[in-house]
């Protein structure tokens, strides 16, 4: 039997851009999903993490997802939307709503959950995926993002991070093994860093036990389909049916030329040819487009006064701005406002500047005056090399690790 379905992840509902609210791009893309799922009509939505972009999110942003799953059902009452937590996701909180959830087909693994024996619950973890006429036609193996605590110190098998990964991914294809039938297609969906899996500069470090990627060895042969979020880059790692649907917006500068998509699947186990699994990606339109303007200061100006015409009235639909000048010298007083006068009026948003010295010995070519907030690892790095420190990759990964503690630590307290 056949399975049709979507392939989407890392949504990141309630972004903020530069202090710039994403919500009319969210509403663009939620509104063409809508279109692609009446038109296409499939089985099940697959949401593989980072469904918010902070653990609690704003009420609008939850409207959003509410108002999503109400307005999907309405059009595919058969389709069941699957979601998991991705490490941006309060896995506690997207499973609080379940009954909620349950009224428009959709279900949610926000954490993995133990038995009084110790063992793990493989039945949430589980999913049924139902054709038109109630007949199972796939089953979801769903595995959120796996935070340390959640996972270790349970039994002799889950005494640290990479042997409780191993067991909880080995336990959930062998109940899966055992559950399904021949015609049956088996989908594992997991929120995790995948090794060889190409990154952007707007992706947290995801370290679990001082590793930062997974292998691919983790599944087994009889999945037929591995639907991944974290990395926002659409891409295939090693394998064609392992697959990276990538983020449905750009969440930074650098992921302008991304080709934004919703993956389309096709599984038919019955088939033993390559047409068993298909898949399609669908192009999300971009609402908004951003530019990076890059060059010395005659040239920054040139391509600022180059760029199109045209009023956007609302300030939240207009374009974004990314300006990197190169220059020997230290920046006028009023370059911000040079560079506001040269843009075409009431069509842009000059969100970032950044100042790029062509003279590595009068400041390292790596400085830049930044307008954006440092992450906690940006801070950590200039102490440690204020101080006449050489780069330490083990000392930022133990940094790192104590960052994912507390932004966990910090979950556990907003969801008591």
């Amino acid at each position: 039997m056949a399975v049709h379905f979507f392939h989407t992840s890392d949504w990141h509902l309630g972004q903020f851009f530069y202090n710039h609210s994403r919500q009319y791009e969210h509403e663009q893309f939620l509104t063409w999903l809508l279109e692609q799922i009446k038109q296409k009509q499939p089985n099940a939505l697959l949401i593989a993490g980072d469904i918010f972009d902070v653990i609690n999110p704003a009420s609008a942003a939850q409207k959003q997802l509410y108002q999503f799953l109400a307005d999907a059902h309405a059009l595919a009452p058969h389709m069941q939307t699957l979601m998991i937590a991705g490490n941006h996701d309060s896995g506690y909180r997207i499973e609080q709503v379940e009954p909620l959830l349950e009224k428009y087909n959709a279900r949610t693994v926000g954490v993995v959950r133990w038995k009084e024996d110790k063992t793990l619950d493989l039945d949430r973890l589980l999913q049924p995926i139902y054709d038109l006429d109630k007949n199972i036609v796939a089953w979801c193996l769903s595995l959120p993002f796996l935070r340390a605590a959640e996972i270790t110190g349970f039994n002799e098998h889950t005494t640290n991070s990479q042997n409780a990964i191993a067991y909880l991914h080995q336990q959930l294809i062998s109940e899966a093994k055992k559950r399904k039938t021949d015609d049956q297609a088996l989908i594992l969906m997991s929120h995790a860093h995948m090794q060889g899996g190409e990154t952007s500069d707007s992706e947290r470090p995801i370290i679990i036990g001082n590793e930062e990627a997974l292998s691919t060895a983790l599944f087994d042969d009889v999945i037929d389909y591995v639907a991944l979020g974290h990395l926002h880059k659409p891409q295939k790692v090693q394998h064609p049916h392992i697959r990276y649907s990538g983020s449905p917006i750009p969440l930074s500068f650098s992921e302008i030329n991304y080709k934004h998509q919703v993956v389309e699947v096709m599984l038919d186990p019955a088939k033993a040819d390559e047409t068993a699994f298909q898949f399609e990606a669908l192009p999300v339109p971009r609402s908004i487009q951003l530019h990076r303007i890059r060059g010395e200061l005659n040239e920054v100006f040139a391509q600022l006064k180059a760029l199109a015409n045209g009023e956007i009235a609302n300030i939240d639909q207009r374009e974004y701005i990314d300006i990197e000048y190169h220059t020997d010298t230290p920046p006028l007083p009023n370059l911000r406002q040079q560079f506001e006068d040269a843009l075409p009026k009431d069509r842009y948003r000059l969100v970032k500047i950044s100042r790029q010295y062509k003279n590595n010995q009068i400041q390292s070519s790596s400085a830049k005056i930044q307008l954006e907030p440092p992450t906690p690892e940006k801070l950590f790095e200039q102490i440690w090399q204020s101080k006449g420190y050489s780069q330490d990759d083990a000392v930022l990964k133990d940094f790192q690790t104590l960052v994912q503690e507390a932004h966990h630590s910090l979950e556990d307290r907003n969801t008591i």
